[in-house]
């Protein structure tokens, strides 16, 4: 396995001004195996302290948080802690909140020592106490990329064509990769999945650890109580796998309960970062987020192949089609294009909705490459009229292009000032 997050973490080990670091991130995204695999190796030992399973280690940060006590009782559970020489890790950080605030007396008082901090239920922590604001600095992992994807199953000449301007690489090859894509469609980029499938060529063995792992979050919800009705956050979980692409309405997440409680579901979920939230905006100048409508938005899921699982879809029909687009009605295509955007550009996605009574024109996203703002739709091919995308393009003259994703091969329309991508190119569309 090859993170694209590596370069991050080992440029925060070198850095000048380096703070203790917390990895943020749904539960085996691989938060844990990049400390382990990665930048452990980096170091002459390794402390690793799993705050969820070692609950007896919640005493020493009780009291005072001076790191220097604090370290004499971690060094008699698991060795010598030396600075500059020791990497300390506290996995399942969130389980001891507490030892969150003692990362800023870490950075305060003893900033040789790297400390790093994982975590995967971290915002729940953080509503309970005061987080050390500029004591600490955050990395956010998301599922493998379709790009990690590819140089996990040892298809390296591949991945890099993802990288490459489509109107540069063979009409060929760019089919070529959007077969591929469609096996990805279906293992998604959960590292446990892509490693099972890589090891097997199973993909009903890859299902089957995507039922484990939506089986785990489930069991996680009862960690969530008692802030929300359990089988109110398991409704609008499902509910939300099968409304992709569509804007939402609280009242219709789930029938058995309020709208009210609905949404405090839906929060709790975001928070979890199981599922992510997409608003409306208005993109007549930057930042995006400034003018986005938190009442009018859609979702998407963590993980592609988890939305497939989860939503049952009828893989043995699917696989058949040619078109990716036509794979479960589009849906698949539009959760993948965001899963590209958000593992490229965090936290922030947005898309485009008409504000006129009764009018259903909108855009299914808005990327930003260099301080310019373009629409972006996926869509089933070249046909069509692409109405929304040009009512858009018309009312908006500082985007000066809109970007097609589809199922074929690059292709300009400067007349309509149209450019048409494979959907692999979702990850190269912005900065």
């Amino acid at each position: 396995m090859k993170r694209l997050a590596e370069k991050q973490v080992l440029e925060w080990k070198d850095a000048s001004r380096r703070k203790p670091l917390i990895i943020r991130g749904a539960r085996q995204v691989g938060k844990t195996w990049l400390v382990e695999n990665v930048l452990a190796r980096q170091f002459d030992s390794f402390v690793k302290i799993d705050l969820e399973k070692r609950r007896d280690i919640h005493a020493y940060f009780e009291g005072n948080l001076d790191p220097k006590p604090i370290l004499v009782y971690l060094e008699l559970e698991a060795g010598r802690i030396i600075p500059g020489k020791t990497l300390l890790f506290f996995d399942e950080i969130q389980a001891c909140p507490r030892a969150i605030i003692a990362l800023r007396y870490f950075y305060e008082q003893m900033p040789e020592l790297h400390v790093i901090a994982a975590g995967s239920l971290l915002e729940f922590a953080f509503g309970e106490i005061s987080i050390p604001v500029g004591r600490v600095q955050y990395l956010t992992m998301h599922p493998m990329t379709f790009y990690e994807y590819l140089i996990a199953m040892g298809k390296e000449p591949m991945a890099e064509f993802i990288h490459k301007s489509p109107s540069e690489v063979d009409p060929k090859i760019q089919k070529k990769i959007l077969n591929e894509l469609k096996s990805y469609f279906f293992v998604g980029g959960m590292p446990e999945c892509i490693k099972i499938f890589r090891e097997s060529n199973s993909m009903i063995e890859a299902f089957t650890v995507q039922s484990e792992i939506l089986d785990s979050y489930r069991d996680d919800f009862s960690k969530y109580t008692p802030k929300i009705d359990i089988t109110c956050l398991d409704a609008v979980f499902l509910n939300v796998a099968k409304s992709i692409g569509a804007q939402l309405k609280y009242t219709r997440l789930n029938a058995g309960h309020s709208g009210q409680m609905n949404h405090k579901a839906f929060d709790l979920l975001v928070k979890a970062k199981i599922i992510h939230k997409i608003p409306a905006c208005d993109p007549s100048g930057l930042p995006l987020g400034a003018t986005a409508n938190q009442k009018k938005f859609k979702a998407v899921m963590l993980d592609i192949g988890l939305l497939q699982r989860i939503c049952q879809v009828p893989v043995e029909l699917e696989l058949r089609q040619e078109n990716l687009l036509a794979m479960y009605r589009g849906i698949l295509a539009e959760q993948f294009v965001a899963q590209e955007l958000l593992a490229k550009n965090g936290s922030g996605l947005y898309y485009w909705a008409r504000d006129a009574r009764s009018s259903s024109a909108e855009v299914d996203f808005l990327a930003v490459s260099q301080g310019t703002i373009y629409p972006v739709e996926v869509k089933s091919g070249p046909g069509g009229s692409l109405k929304s995308l040009h009512l858009m393009l018309e009312k908006y003259t500082n985007c000066p292009k809109g970007i097609v994703l589809y199922s074929g091969t690059f292709k300009e329309l400067p007349e309509q000032k149209l450019t048409f991508m494979p959907l692999y190119c979702a990850d190269s569309i912005s900065d």
